[in-house]
């Protein structure tokens, strides 16, 4: 079986900590077992627990963290960029402040959803009550009734049974699909496959190449600062993009930047094949020119990070008018359905 992942909030939570103990000069092994401690039993302190084993055994912060299974990768290979480059505390920080903001996103996300999806479910249980109880017995009060006023009706009771069959396969999905939405929020695994929707969906796609974006740029910040070269920081950099477009994008410009016949430097790699818009192209040269590429590399993240923030706070604040309209039509097209036999009968009649 897996090992569960820990979720944002917990995340935050264990990043903040530490970056805030070993501020205060205390050892991480220390630290660990004082996160761990007078708790109740929970995945929280069972991976405090492995990881206090590990680190007190002879591991690193990141190999303690990798074997406890609570953390993603890229937590991971952050924690281990920090920890090779001399930057750990920052690179806590900035991991804090990513986890934090990302609980409180699908929080928000649970939010606008669980209300449209209880009322998308019931409209589902109407639908279905209407298609296949209230309309069989509109056509068995047709087959009682003279065969003229059959004959001036039938058109209204088709019509009525194809749109309430339509009606319905369409609120369902729209129901299971928010249902889904609003379970998977709340746990890691599932908000991972959630943040796979969004990068596909036109209305989240540029949001999530941001995020993904601010990701690679504090981890090629923080390898940049560990004195390697600017083609292995970006190599290592690389690894913690699961981005499908900003990792091709990437790829590109390494094999640039290695190239034998003509090869590019950071900079220029990443400002031809678009990987940062232009005008943090020429910042990053003049940074690196400069000698403080990781400080604006560092600036970048935060600014990308944000502007991702502000896009998918945008797109959540229309996921409830958006449902509150599909319901609306739903509703509307509910009472077509069942009025659509009462006017045939109507027409009969007159």
């Amino acid at each position: 079986m897996a090992q569960e992942l820990l979720e944002s909030g917990a995340l935050s939570a264990f990043c903040g900590s530490m970056a805030t103990m070993i501020n205060a000069g205390i050892q991480v092994d220390e630290a660990v077992l004082m996160l761990g401690e007078n708790r109740e039993a929970s995945r929280f302190q069972e991976v405090c627990s492995t990881i206090y084993r590990q680190v007190v055994g002879g591991d690193t912060l990141a190999e303690a963290m990798q074997a406890s299974g609570g953390f993603p990768a890229y937590a991971v290979g952050m924690v281990e960029t920090g920890e090779r480059s001399g930057h750990l505390e920052q690179v806590l920080r900035n991991l804090e402040m990513y986890y934090d903001e990302e609980a409180r996103l699908f929080a928000k996300l649970s939010q606008s959803v669980s209300y449209p999806a209880a009322l998308l479910a019931i409209m589902t249980v109407i639908l279905a009550f209407s298609t296949f109880v209230i309309l069989p017995v509109f056509t068995q009060v047709y087959e009682s009734m003279a065969s003229s006023l059959v004959a001036g009706s039938t058109a209204s009771v088709g019509a009525s049974h194809a749109i309430g069959i339509v009606s319905l396969v369409i609120v369902a999905a729209c129901a299971a699909g928010a249902i889904w939405l609003a379970v998977s929020s709340h746990g890691e695994r599932g908000r991972r496959r959630v943040m796979s929707l969004l990068e596909r969906l036109p209305l989240t796609r540029e949001a999530m190449y941001q995020l993904a974006l601010s990701r690679f740029t504090a981890s090629l910040a923080a390898y940049v600062s560990s004195g390697i070269t600017t083609e292995e920081a970006m190599l290592r950099a690389m690894g913690t993009v699961e981005h499908e477009e900003l990792l091709a994008r990437l790829q590109r410009a390494h094999e640039s930047m290695v190239s034998l016949d003509n090869p590019r430097s950071l900079a220029q790699a990443i400002g031809e094949y678009e990987v940062f818009e232009p005008l943090y192209a020429r910042m990053l040269n003049v940074g690196i020119r400069s000698g403080s590429a990781d400080e604006a590399l560092s600036e970048f993240s935060e600014a990308f990070f944000d502007d991702a923030v502000s896009q998918i706070d945008h797109a959540l604040d229309l996921v409830e008018p958006l449902f509150a309209a599909f319901l609306t039509i739903s509703v509307g097209i509910t009472l077509v359905a069942l009025m659509l036999p009462l006017v045939g009968i109507m027409r009969a009649v007159g």
